[in-house]
């Protein structure tokens, strides 16, 4: 595997990674999003490919406030998880944090999500929670 990253230019296409990988939790709690919607969302804030080898496997999407990287989206697709990918992201996604002189990141994410775990391993701490989600952080 061969990680890259590269400014996102199909916005519709990163849209859909996250609504294939989401649809499962959207359902789980009766809510009706579509990738429209999603495309919707994403378009301001700062999208980012996840490429292997030339192909697209994943999103990650950040938004900047303050001293703050706000994680809004990482996905990998299926095919692509529990291979290290994610946790590269975060790396990569701490490089972008630190270059804007960032001190800290943050993310907020469904309970029941695996990726919770990839969070707690690479640093992150549950700051809060309710109901539905988490609210991670990590200082850089």
């Amino acid at each position: 595997m061969t990680i890259t990253y590269q400014k996102t230019a199909d916005l519709h296409a990163s849209a859909l990674i996250t609504y294939q990988n989401m649809h499962s939790y959207y359902e789980h709690f009766s809510v009706d999003w579509q990738a429209d919607q999603i495309k919707a969302q994403i378009v301001a804030l700062d999208n980012w490919d996840i490429v292997d080898n030339g192909k697209i496997i994943g999103a990650i999407r950040l938004a900047f406030e303050d001293a703050c990287c706000y994680l809004r989206d990482l996905q990998v697709i299926e095919s692509a998880q529990n291979q290290g990918v994610g946790a590269f992201a975060l790396k990569f996604c701490e490089k972008i944090a630190r270059d804007k002189k960032l001190t800290n990141i943050t993310l907020r994410v469904f309970k029941i999500s695996p990726a919770t775990h990839l969070y707690l391993r690479s640093g992150f701490i549950v700051d809060s929670e309710e109901e539905r989600f988490y609210y991670m952080s990590k200082a850089l």
